[in-house]
């Protein structure tokens, strides 16, 4: 899933470079080479006719990327991942392809040459930011993924800066950028590099080896590189080598450039790593144990031993943890840290906006009370003045009317009893302000128990939300396998066919073969009559030159015994009897080499002839007339 979710965000890139209007939409056929290159890049068989069937339906114009997102799940990406675990497809040959479409409409590069990447360091920043990026579209890097990979960088090339410096950068760049998605793009990341604002005053080469390096960290896994000394296991040397530790192997090359690989340390879940006391003039020394060895190494100082120590022990972690990368698993710890902030945020939010409510409610509450409280002081008021009046009349009627004192004292008297009543009522107002305050605590501990039953039950409608996920996962799965045992069985009958026409091509081949095995038998024999007649030819030249040497002796032999033995010259021109010597014993061997057998002569036998002939190229048999030419008269 982590790997689709990565290819999607490239192919998101590219797909966007071919929407040329920005409207969303890409015409079928920029799909179509965008499809046949993916295919190309990812080892997959091209199938020309499956886009055509999947929009077979549809008119000819454009295709949006939900349309799209269909045919690459089930034709591409559902295909990539058996060239995954197969080990046919490098990723990096499928992110320059990407890289390649999209750069060529979006990334601008100073004509003067003043940009501080080069091509192939913006790639790498782009494959960085693609990596940490958040899965949602169009694709940004929130702020802190940008700090932390600009500290990566800075740290790189022994660079630090504060936290209020790169929060005003990153702020200068948001504001440029006019933007308020809360993150920046690829291009507005790359545009940071290249004006050089933050490197101050880095050159290019220096920038290029630090990006080489944290792209080796996050994307390659490269936990920590470096030279060490490693002791051989049969000879017991002491050789430096560059080692390069990933979270499944520790691999040691001979040099750094990584190009002759001298062997492979597997790392699993049973490996340890241990420091050992310093001896035969090795200091810094630690091993690694593995189930099968044990490998024993030097650092160059304390520091060092201890860095690569730490890092050996991470990746066995990660080994026994069952994890892949390390860089992954701090990506989702980083999110996950985010995402809880935004969730205690949200939650400070919500308790504030309550908190707020329930002032406005007070406030409310207390302008009730006041306005209870101004009634009662204009009731005392109004009473006051009320007594006033009665008292001016009191003293009126009293100066008056002495007479009437009694009714006077009544209206007294009734007058208390009314006061009475609204002190009462007063009394009464008082206690209902105090049920107020009461039902109000009341209220505050119902909606208090309300929110927390909503919260446990967005909590429990979350874990039904999971079980129904894991549930739709499980039936992916097992239409996959479905689909895979369909296909294993298709393999095979197809196997099967090509097995029985293999079959008919070697029986038809074979037939052929006995046939040229005959043909070849008939030649062999015709060969051997020609060699019968050519040995019978040279038992007549032998018999002849037989003939011809017992004329020859008699001639130059004298006839009278005693006599000194003259000096014969032969009347024949060019007469060498030493030839004629070596002519005989060059022909009783071919006479025996033509009676071991009916095989073609070899070219010994040539150069036999040869020699036979005096040095001259014409073979034997065109020799044997002029022998029966040079032949005296027949034997009396």
């Amino acid at each position: 899933m982590a790997l689709r979710k990565e290819l999607l965000k490239s192919i998101w890139y590219a797909f966007t470079a071919l929407d040329v209007e920005k409207s969303g939409k890409v015409s079928k056929s920029q799909l179509k080479v965008l499809s046949h290159n993916l295919y190309t890049v990812l080892h997959i068989p091209h199938d020309p006719v499956a886009l055509e069937e999947h929009f077979r339906d549809d008119d000819d114009g454009p295709v949006s990327s939900q349309g799209y997102m269909p045919y690459l799940n089930k034709y591409i990406l559902d295909k990539a991942w058996w060239q995954v675990e197969e080990g046919a497809f490098v990723k990096e040959h499928f992110d320059e392809l990407c890289w390649t479409l999209t750069a060529k409409k979006n990334y601008r590069v100073d004509s003067n040459g003043n940009s501080m990447l080069s091509n192939e360091d913006a790639f790498r920043l782009w494959c960085l930011f693609n990596f940490l990026s958040e899965d949602k579209y169009p694709l940004i890097m929130v702020p802190d993924e940008v700090e932390y990979l600009l500290k990566k960088v800075l740290s790189s090339m022994s660079l630090e800066v504060g936290l209020g410096e790169l929060e005003e950068l990153l702020a200068q760049e948001a504001q440029a950028a006019q933007t308020t998605t809360g993150g920046l793009s690829v291009w507005q990341f790359l545009e940071l590099f290249n004006s050089g604002r933050c490197l101050r005053g880095v050159g290019r080469d220096t920038l290029s080896m630090a990006i080489h390096e944290v792209y080796q960290e996050l994307i390659q896994d490269v936990l920590k590189q470096g030279y060490l000394w490693k002791r051989g296991h049969l000879r017991r040397n002491w050789t430096e080598r560059w080692f390069q530790l990933q979270p499944s192997s520790l691999c040691y090359f001979g040099s750094e450039e990584c190009k002759e690989k001298r062997g492979t340390i597997p790392l699993d879940a049973q490996c340890c790593v241990e420091v050992l006391p310093d001896r035969e003039g090795k200091r810094c020394m630690f091993c690694v144990k593995t189930a099968s060895r044990t490998y024993e190494m030097s650092a160059s100082d304390t520091r060092q031993r201890q860095e690569w120590t730490a890092a050996i022990q991470t990746a066995i972690r990660l080994q026994a943890e069952g994890k892949t990368s390390l860089h992954k698993d701090l990506k989702q710890k980083r999110r996950e840290q985010r995402e809880q902030r935004e969730r205690r945020r949200a939650a400070k939010e919500e308790e504030l906006l309550r908190l707020q409510q329930l002032q406005e409610e007070k406030e409310r509450k207390l302008q009730e009370l006041e306005l209870l409280q101004e009634a009662q002081r204009q009731a005392e008021r109004l009473l006051q003045e009320e007594e006033e009046r009665r008292r001016s009349q009191h003293r009126e009627l009293q100066q008056a009317l002495e007479g009437q004192l009694r009714e006077a004292e009544q209206a007294r008297a009734s007058m208390q009893a009314e006061m009475e009543l609204k002190e009462e009522e007063a009394a009464r107002q008082r206690q209902r302000i105090q049920e107020l305050e009461e039902m109000q605590q009341r209220l505050e501990e119902a909606l208090h128990l309300e929110v927390k039953a909503r919260r446990d039950e967005e909590a429990v409608r979350l874990a039904q939300t999971r079980l129904l996920e894991e549930e739709e996962e499980k039936l992916k799965q097992l239409l996959q396998l479905k689909e895979e045992q369909e296909r294993y069985i298709e393999r095979a009958q197809q196997e099967k066919q090509e097995l029985q026409q293999e079959m008919a091509l070697q029986s038809r081949s074979l037939q052929q073969a006995q046939q040229q095995l005959e043909e070849v038998r008939q030649n062999r024999q015709r060969a051997d009559e020609d060699v019968e007649a050519a040995q019978q030819k040279l038992r007549q030249a032998s018999t002849n030159v037989k003939h011809w040497n017992v004329q020859m002796n008699r001639l130059m032999h004298p006839i009278e015994p005693g006599d000194k033995r003259p000096t014969i010259s032969s009347s024949f021109t060019g007469f060498q009897p030493h030839l004629l010597a070596r002519r005989d014993s060059s022909l009783k061997r071919l006479t025996r080499w033509g009676s071991q057998g009916t095989r073609t002569p070899s070219p010994s036998s040539s150069e036999q002839q040869k020699s036979l002939n005096g040095g001259d190229e014409a073979p034997i048999s065109a020799s044997a007339p002029q022998e029966d030419k040079l032949d005296p008269a027949p034997e009396n």
